[in-house]
């Protein structure tokens, strides 16, 4: 019994002894910069990025496989201190925000079936929807769920709206809309068209009395050129081009294209 537990016990020292010297010769060496870079990001994990994690990205960017501006959500600020960081100038783009790009509540879209299941929109999508519209949003708020940011909200009428003072422009709600209703769009941007449908104009307004009829008087209205028909049934607007100057808000016939004039945070950083 006595030789057994002394078996036992150089056994298990020669395992310890082992174990720490695999441990010292396979050791890798962690870049400090990797730590410092990861306390300074919001820690939220949306995976706005494309990497695993606020953790993942700050080794991507250590690596120099990720740019220092990589974190979208953090802004211009948080660019600037992992800049200093990494010993680099950052390149700032201009701040972007999500805009949901459908009007389609109940009180304008028609609803043509009632749905029971799953509560979100992938699920409803591959049903094909309860609204006429086969572009518009679906209503379940899927993107609502996403954001950890807290600046997405259900209106109403049954589509989401941005609550743009919160919008990190991660773009998260983008990732999880099966419809691609949703789209980053500069900060400063006022007017947006706001439909997705690319049906011809009588069948849009047999469903939503609010969607885009193709009748191309914005296009024709704007001293910029900034509005052009996509597929020649959807009015498109070019953010790079637009000035802002809300004509095609007036000429408008049925209300797609709206101005917002609220500012945001982000914008300003």
């Amino acid at each position: 019994m006595l030789q057994a537990a002394l078996f036992l016990g150089m056994s298990g020292l020669a395992m310890g002894v082992l174990l720490a010297l695999a441990a010292k010769r396979f050791r890798v060496d962690t870049d400090p910069r990797v730590s410092q870079v990861a306390s300074l990001l919001p820690g939220a994990n949306c995976g706005g990025c494309g990497y695993p994690g606020c953790s993942g990205l700050a080794l991507a960017i250590v690596e120099g496989k990720a740019p220092v501006n990589a974190c979208v959500a953090g802004g211009k600020a948080l660019a600037q201190q992992i800049a200093e960081i990494m010993g680099v100038s950052p390149s700032l783009e201009e701040p972007v925000v999500a805009v949901v790009l459908c009007q389609g509540e109940e009180e304008v879209a028609a609803r043509v079936a009632d749905y029971h299941g799953l509560g979100d929109c992938q699920a409803l999508n591959m049903l094909g929807g309860s609204h006429g519209c086969p572009y518009g949003c679906l209503g379940l708020g899927s993107c609502v769920k996403a954001c950890v940011f807290g600046a997405m909200v259900m209106g109403p009428g049954g589509v989401p709206r941005v609550v743009k003072e919160k919008c990190t422009g991660c773009g998260a709600c983008v990732s999880v809309c099966p419809r691609n209703v949703i789209k980053m769009i500069p900060a400063e941007q006022e007017v947006h068209i706001r439909c997705s449908s690319y049906d011809r104009g009588p069948l849009v307004r047999r469903y939503c009395k609010s969607g885009c009829i193709a009748c191309q008087a914005c296009a024709r209205s704007c001293p910029a050129g900034a509005i052009t028909m996509d597929r020649g049934t959807l009015a498109v607007l070019d953010p790079s081009l637009c000035t802002n100057c809300g004509i095609c808000v007036e000429k408008c016939p049925v209300k797609t294209i709206v101005r917002d004039t609220h500012k945001t945070g982000r914008a300003a950083s």
